[in-house]
């Protein structure tokens, strides 16, 4: 499926990198997601804010591959990933963080995110791990890449630490970690800055705007709506499982319902 033919035409006329297009998500009799179309373009970052229940992480969940829509379609670079499994989605050059974190908690550092190169890797991410035959080669030349990510993030007093044994935020900053080390081209950011402290929140999106001097698309949700607004170049505001307001965030500041519930 091309994009012209997937996407509305207002939308379209810029080729998005991703658009999703009149999603929609049913759990039972419950509409979490309703006819939802977002477009995220090449170097931008895109925010969805919203208050919690509003359906972000299950528009996440979809573009991502965890959940199958019940209606709408995906597309990411002129190729229709609406049913693609999260692993293909990955391949592709999507990788995603998670509101709850999901490391290997007895595994360090350097190993927590030398998994996400697994879909780089002929030989088998565990396989890497162990160290295991021809696999000894394909390990040096990942882990460069690693150590460099590690540097990125500062981690190096920590990398050869147990991931259980680190405080919460040094987590998440693994988290975004193993989600870099897949080298995407679109990052799905779910909340980083949730269960953070305030001076933490800081320095994670200081994280972000330097990603995105580097040039990396990210779709970020986030509760913060004031701090998110700070590094994006659009937003949609979503309510109830749909979008209700979007626009630049200069548009939104301006905006008196976005005021009065999201920056106030």
């Amino acid at each position: 499926m091309g994009v012209n033919a997937a996407i509305p035409s207002e939308i379209a006329a810029d080729q998005p990198q991703l658009a999703a297009i009149a999603l929609s998500k049913r759990f039972g009799g419950v509409r979490a997601v309703e006819d939802v179309t977002i477009a995220v373009r090449n170097r931008e970052i895109v925010s969805i804010i919203g208050p919690n229940g509003a359906g972000k992480t299950s528009l996440l969940n979809m573009i991502s591959g965890f959940y199958r829509p019940n209606g709408g379609s995906i597309v990411f670079e002129d190729r229709d990933i609406t049913n693609a499994r999260p692993s293909q989605i990955a391949r592709l050059g999507i990788a995603r963080t998670f509101q709850n974190i999901a490391l290997f908690r007895g595994l360090t550092v350097l190993d927590n995110i030398m998994l996400g190169r697994h879909v780089h890797m002929r030989s088998g991410a565990f396989a890497s791990l162990l160290y295991w035959g021809p696999a000894q080669k394909e390990e040096a030349q990942h882990r460069a890449r690693v150590e460099e990510l590690i540097e990125f993030l500062k981690l190096q007093d920590v990398r050869k630490q147990p991931t259980g044994a680190l405080p919460y935020g040094l987590r998440k900053r693994v988290e975004l970690g193993r989600a870099l080390a897949l080298d995407p081209k679109v990052m799905l950011l779910d909340e980083p800055s949730m269960g953070l402290a305030p001076v933490i929140v800081q320095e994670v999106f200081r994280t972000i705007q330097r990603l995105k001097q580097d040039g990396m698309t990210m779709l970020l949700v986030e509760q913060f709506a004031k701090t998110a607004l700070t590094v994006s170049d659009y937003a949609y505001v979503m309510e109830r499982g749909r979008i209700a307001i979007e626009g630049p965030p200069a548009e939104l500041h301006k905006n008196e319902r976005v005021l009065a519930a999201y920056l106030g």
